[in-house]
């Protein structure tokens, strides 16, 4: 299996490399150094498995390296302020300077995590995302979009902060829970909903490929998404318009995972509901026909993904929760909706009646 690249333009141009054993070639991992001091940043999951090769690959690159590592509890709820303080704290006790860098070792939770501190410390040093899960390798970890959670809602407390390097090790794959390799392929799925209906013909043909994971498969269907996510980020750097299509079903989603308390569905199962209701919703209103919202969740459900509410979640809850997301305006809501497979738009003012309809009648 060759490596595959995906350049990320714009104002901060980063790579993306994808392939096999990249977590233990140090001079890929090295390439971006500035400085001598490095701090890895994982998670009492991950650390385990693949923390020592990164630290040892670095050392072999660049032995005149100050490295220290920086293990965090596992889960959405670690994602923090305190957390992020210990991560600051990392930072200071091992005396980096501005030209140090910070190695995001893990999913989604701590490429967030460790990309904020990065952003913060000494006003922006470098980070370089190492991304574990699917999820990470196809979004979180591309776009520089960095933060911590609050109790009132989801990544409220962030910074863009574009990393200077995206390494995706597809070994790390095979380490990786059937469900979040599922979770994975939801994000995977909402670019072909938001901008390349063919890509959702592709997912469906190979559907049994990655759910088995087959390595050549997930390389394809990694940098694909890459490459989708890339252009939209390199035309609309800090979400100012096009880039909002990247939330389709993040809305509704977020809003699941703050009332639900990080505890029931994870992010890639709350976005595959959130879809499945922003098709609905985008019926409802007239955007779009029923049709092309029961190819999504027939697509969904063939991953394995759950389409519907989990049961118990107040809708007015859920609803007060969208009107705090980072997504929301003075004027009202905003949702990102679709008018058909492939052709996603923001849509603003969206009445809260016809939103508590959807969340109601599931």
């Amino acid at each position: 299996m060759s490596l595959r690249h995906v350049e990320v333009g714009g104002t901060a141009p980063y790579r993306i490399t994808i392939g096999r054993g990249l977590l233990r070639d140090g001079n890929l991992l090295a390439q971006s150094l500035r400085g001598r001091h490095v701090l890895v940043v994982s998670d009492a999951n991950v650390a385990p498995l693949y923390a020592q090769a990164v630290v040892d690959a670095l050392r072999a690159a660049r032995p005149d390296l100050r490295i220290a590592t920086h293990v965090m509890p596992a889960g959405e709820r670690e994602k923090t302020l305190s957390r992020f303080g210990e991560a600051v704290d990392a930072l200071a006790a091992l005396g980096a300077t501005r030209d140090a860098c910070v190695y995001a070792l893990g999913g989604g939770v701590v490429g967030d995590l460790a990309g904020f501190a990065a952003a913060c410390w000494m006003r922006g040093i470098d980070c370089v995302q190492l991304p574990t899960t699917l999820l990470a390798m196809v979004d979180s970890s591309v776009g520089g979009k960095t933060a911590i959670d609050l109790p009132q809602g989801k990544n409220l407390v962030g910074a863009f902060h574009p990393p200077v390097a995206v390494v995706a090790d597809t070994d790390a794959l095979r380490t990786l829970p059937a469900r979040e390799l599922r979770a994975g392929l939801a994000e995977v799925v909402k670019y072909g909903a938001i901008v390349d209906a063919s890509f959702l013909d592709w997912l469906a043909a190979r559907a049994d490929a990655l759910l088995g994971g087959d390595g050549d498969a997930l390389v394809d269907a990694i940098a694909r998404s890459c490459v989708h996510k890339a252009a939209i980020v390199e035309r609309d750097p800090f979400e100012r318009g096009e880039r909002a299509l990247l939330n389709f079903g993040h809305t509704f989603g977020h809003a699941i995972e703050t009332a639900q308390d990080y505890g029931t569905l994870n992010h890639g199962e709350s976005v595959a509901v959130g879809m499945v209701l922003a098709a609905r919703l985008s019926s409802a209103l007239g955007l779009a026909t029923d049709t092309d919202a029961m190819i999504l969740q027939a697509l969904l459900q063939r991953f394995g993904l759950p389409t519907a509410l989990p049961t118990g979640l107040d809708p007015d809850v859920l609803l007060a929760h969208m009107r705090l997301d980072k997504k929301a305006q003075a004027s009202g809501l905003r949702f990102v909706l679709w008018e058909g497979l492939g052709r996603a738009r923001v849509v603003a003012d969206v009445p809260g009646d016809a939103v508590r309809d959807i969340l109601g009648s599931t």
